[in-house]
């Protein structure tokens, strides 16, 4: 009976070990994967694919961010579907790469069908190295030199930023202090006092014109109107509102009370043109053309008389005449130039106070005072090589070469070729020598040389002025290992004709066949001279042929 048993669960086990297999080899049936290369260079786009078809009804997933082994997945493309007698054909493709060479797997890809988990096969690729083969690549000319556009420096910054400023102050000067309005012709008259609005507007009154179209009776309207606007100013308040009857008694009355010094010619020749120019307005009348222009230069005549037996015009009404505008005008004017003045120097001041701030006063001084000497640091500098053999440096320009001759060596003979900078007004002189030497020297006299050449170089700056030297020696290491001698100190030497304390480095390099020097000068109370004192220093270098 146990034995029964036994053999009954042996063949359970069989057929569930079968049918796990039939599954598996159904599931493996089901999906398919393929790469269109097995091997592809570094960085070369490989596509990975799987394969698979399902029933219509099925529902399928591609899971998102599965993992492709050391593979980086470039791009998820989309699943292509093809329908075919109730089957679905599902293609889903990945663009994989990689950068570094060597063998690879593609490990086994989870794809969902309905509620069953599936995996395709693992696949194995190679990245491959690209070979550069250097001895078959072309050789090719040096390339020309190309400008290369200047850093913009603080001087650059500085003028842009105060000339927007000075445009954004002359324009608000100009709108708010200088512009004027168009004024229109009645606004003009309107500003101007009660005499000058009469004869301006009798000025624009053309009696020709008028009688030509026929528009007498807008001719006398307008030209009473100027009458009794004048009147209505200056002698009697309601002269616009009342009557040519009540105007006239009224008149007559301040002629009477003796108010107002009217001629009796005056007041008769007021009465008889606006008496006419009633006839002409209610009672249709034409007159002439002459009577018109007549009783225009009247008008004008009796504005005149009526202006003259005024009371003499208080101060107020001496401030509205013509003259008064004129000088009103002219000082106004002064005061927009004087304002002008006072927004500009403001707009400078607050410019430099800014800037001031920002990069320090001293910078902003010297920047717009044009320093020299930090002009001189802000150029652009040069790496040169100078002599045969040559010391290279960089410097603020290129120096110029110097055809006198040096300082002579007692006993030797010299072939000196010397290049210096000194700018007029810079606190800072650049000299250096490349000596070659007709006789070969041992090594063991080279040090020697070196500080005897030093001791005629302190005597040689004595000659350009320097006096109270106080020189020391110690051994100088160029940036490339080469070892010379420097001597520095302090002396006092003459910069922008002034007596200054100044500072000097000499630094000597000597071989079997040549010796170079290479003085440099400047006035320590000079911070843009020491910049460029100490980076002339840092990047003095000897051509390596010039090494025992």
């Amino acid at each position: 009976m146990l034995e029964t048993k036994r053999k009954w669960t042996e063949i359970k086990r069989l057929w569930i070990a079968l049918g796990l297999i039939l599954f598996t080899i159904d599931g493996h049936s089901q999906v398919k994967t393929f790469v269109d290369s097995t091997a592809i260079k570094i960085g070369e786009e490989l596509i990975y694919n799987i394969e698979l078809e399902v029933d219509s009804s099925s529902v399928v997933v591609f899971p998102k961010g599965q993992p492709f082994g050391a593979l980086e997945l470039i791009e998820d493309y989309k699943t292509d579907t093809i329908v075919k007698d109730f089957k679905v054909k599902l293609l889903k493709k990945y663009g994989l790469t990689l950068f570094d060479s060597g063998r690879y797997t593609i490990p086994a890809q989870k794809v969902l069908i309905d509620d069953k988990i599936l995996y395709s096969d693992s696949v194995r690729i190679e990245i491959n190295a690209i070979k550069i083969d250097t001895v078959k690549q072309n050789l090719y000319g040096i390339k020309p030199i190309i400008a290369v556009e200047k850093q913009s420096s603080f001087w650059n910054t500085f003028k842009w930023i105060f000339g927007m400023l000075l445009v954004a102050g002359i324009a608000i000067w100009y709108f708010f202090f200088y512009a004027k309005k168009t004024l229109s012709d009645a606004e003009q008259i309107a500003n101007l006092p009660p005499y000058e609005q009469a004869k301006l507007a009798l000025n624009k009154l053309n009696e020709k014109t008028c009688f030509e179209n026929e528009n007498i009776k807008v001719f006398y309207s307008e030209l009473t109107l100027v009458l009794r606007k004048y009147l209505n100013a200056k002698v009697y308040d309601q002269s616009l509102e009342s009557t040519t009857e009540e105007l006239l008694e009224k008149l007559y009355s301040l002629k009477r009370a003796e108010e107002f010094m009217f001629k009796d010619e005056t007041l008769k020749n007021i009465e008889t043109t606006l008496k006419r120019a009633d006839l002409v307005k209610f009672a249709k009348s034409k007159p002439q053309f002459e009577i018109m222009r007549m009783d225009k230069q009247i008008i004008a005549q009796e504005i005149d008389q009526v202006r003259a037996g005024l009371p003499k015009p208080s101060e107020i009404e001496l401030q509205q005449t013509l003259e008064y505008q004129k000088g009103l005008r002219k000082r106004k004017k002064q005061q927009q130039f004087k304002w002008a003045g006072i927004t500009l120097f403001t707009l400078s001041l607050l410019t430099f106070l800014c800037f001031g701030f920002y990069f320090g006063f001293n910078t902003v001084k010297d920047t717009v005072l044009r320093h020299p000497s930090k002009l001189l640091l802000e150029n652009n500098w040069v790496s040169s090589e100078y002599g045969a053999p040559g010391i290279r440096i960089e410097s603020p320009k290129v120096l110029l070469r110097d055809l006198g001759d040096s300082t002579a060596v007692k006993g030797g003979d010299l072939a000196i070729k010397k290049f210096y900078l000194g700018e007029h007004k810079a606190a800072l002189r650049l000299i250096v020598k490349s000596t070659k030497l007709n006789n070969q020297r041992n090594n063991e006299n080279d040090a020697a040389d070196v500080l005897k050449i030093a001791e005629s170089e302190l005597l040689f700056l004595g000659q350009m002025g320097a006096s109270n030297i106080l020189p020391k020696n110690e051994e100088f290491t160029t940036p490339n290992g080469q070892k010379g001698l420097k001597t520095y100190g302090n002396a006092n030497f003459i910069f922008k004709d002034k007596l200054s304390n100044a500072e000097f480095v000499i630094l000597g390099f000597s071989a079997k066949m040549f010796l170079q020097q290479l003085i440099l000068i400047w006035d320590p109370e000079d911070p843009y001279a020491t910049q460029i004192s100490e980076r002339i220093l840092s990047s003095v270098e000897l051509n390596d042929q010039t090494q025992i």
